[in-house]
């Protein structure tokens, strides 16, 4: 089996997910997508595509043109009906293919640790896992809820926390694929007017429980999304 993971910066790597895919016996891929384009055959051919975060926008394709057939490949996966999970910018791309609106949150960047609360579909399916366990927020853009998906997961600051479309797509606007001991490559790389003090503190707090909520997310993911 291959999973096959779309890059756009180097600290928001696939954290726990990459420990749990090696352990089930995955070949994991990476294709740096705003180097070296997107590998559009390895992309569709994949058992698995995953996502991953980044700190620009989704909507600014005349600004990082990369973003244009990356969008495009992601849409033709999805239709194809190919299991597919989207992590931050990730999850606004996939919502981007689909067709729905991504913009800038109104009540600003959404950065820090905290818990999502899980619709009744949330509870019912993998995100359980998830439930009041403090993740890592870290993003000012929001989406609107691509057509046909179901609401999983919101948080005061932005009611669009986790989608899925039946059970081979999954956006995830938060990021369970950290356990806080990556922290400091994120606030440097991610540098600028964020809380670092707060932010290493709630690494240290919450990291290692958020590491393992993440871990069993992706694997209770995996056995509906890719049975057998």
């Amino acid at each position: 089996m291959i999973a096959h993971v779309l890059r756009h910066v180097l600290h928001e790597d696939m954290g726990v997910f990459h420990d749990v895919l090696i352990a089930e016996g995955w070949e994991v891929g990476h294709n740096e997508v705003p180097v070296a384009g997107i590998d559009h055959e390895g992309s569709i051919a994949a058992d698995m595509v995953i996502v991953l975060g980044g700190p620009c926008a989704a909507y600014k394709g005349a600004a990082y043109p990369w973003l244009v057939p990356e969008i495009a490949t992601i849409a033709e996966r999805v239709a194809a009906g190919k299991p597919t999970i989207g992590i931050c910018l990730g999850a606004q791309l996939i919502a981007t293919a689909l067709g729905a609106r991504v913009y800038p949150g109104e009540a600003g960047a959404e950065i820090g640790w905290g818990s999502v609360t899980l619709t009744d579909a949330g509870r019912a399916g993998p995100l359980a896992a998830l439930e009041g366990v403090p993740l890592l927020h870290w993003h000012a853009d929001t989406f609107d809820l691509p057509e046909g998906a179901t609401l999983l997961a919101s948080t005061p600051a932005c009611a669009n926390q986790a989608f899925a479309i039946g059970h081979h797509v999954l956006g995830l606007q938060f990021h369970p694929e950290v356990d806080g001991s990556g922290i400091e490559h994120w606030l440097i790389g991610q540098a600028g007017n964020v809380d670092a003090t707060a932010l290493r503190e709630g690494a240290l707090a919450h990291g290692a429980a958020a590491g393992r909520a993440g871990a069993a997310m992706l694997r209770a993911w995996l056995a509906k999304a890719i049975p057998g």
